[in-house]
């Protein structure tokens, strides 16, 4: 029989469990000020997003007070985090990573393919808003990447489907059939292309490149299971 002593001693651990993660909550529900997103590296702004990953997989969400954020936002931004992303509806950044109002910088187009304009917007968060990391996010079963595969045109489409064809014709010793298919083929494309997104932007950029071998700023590319949840970094 268990003693009341026993039931005390264990309500006194499960509330010092609780406070504690009251505590790491509140911590973690904080906007980022100035002084906050300067002291953060670009490897512990990674380990900040991979955290956030793997609440959101196993449903530890933080609780947090989003207006509260809105408030502590209204005068200033000072995310950590550029993501850059697919306009895909199943790979919201925010909620896929467990982030919020002034976390990340979130730019999404289709096919998560890098052009001038997410150039210059990633020089913006980065040399002048002061964001660390850069994260070239793509994720499986992408219908841009399908597109790309399987040579679709339409309008302007046409022009950006033709971003992604690089990482299609890097692909083109894979076995098996080259086409949208093809999971595993999709799947090695859509790979091919967020590291190729990746090099591309500190290739084309300076403002990026300098940077990075200053090792004020890290970029990665990843990989989101739209049937898991969750991200692989792939560097």
């Amino acid at each position: 029989m268990l003693s009341r002593r026993h039931f005390c001693c264990s309500g006194a651990i499960a509330a010092s469990l609780l406070t504690a993660e009251r505590a790491f909550a509140a911590d973690q529900c904080e906007a980022f000020t100035k002084a906050s997103q300067s002291a953060i590296t670009p490897d512990e702004a990674l380990a900040k997003l991979k955290e956030g990953n793997e609440r959101f997989v196993s449903g530890r969400l933080l609780n947090c007070d989003l207006m509260a954020q809105v408030r502590t936002t209204a005068n200033g931004q000072y995310p950590a985090t550029v993501i850059i992303g697919c306009i895909d509806s199943r790979v919201p950044p925010e909620l896929v990573f467990d982030q919020r109002i002034g976390d990340v910088f979130s730019a999404r187009v289709a096919g998560n393919i890098i052009n001038d304009d997410i150039i210059g917007s990633s020089e913006f968060a980065t040399k002048i808003a002061g964001a660390k990391l850069i994260v070239v996010l793509g994720h499986s079963e992408c219908g841009a990447v399908k597109g790309a595969i399987d040579g679709a045109e339409l309008g302007m489409l046409t022009g950006l489907l033709a971003k992604i064809r690089p990482a299609v014709e890097a692909n083109k010793e894979a076995p098996g059939e080259q086409t949208a298919k093809n999971g595993a083929f999709v799947q090695d494309v859509a790979v091919t292309n967020a590291r190729l997104g990746a090099e591309i932007l500190t290739k084309k950029s300076s403002v990026l490149s300098d940077l990075v071998a200053e090792g004020k700023l890290k970029i990665v590319p990843a990989m989101h299971d739209i049937a898991t949840g969750r991200v692989t970094f792939l560097d």
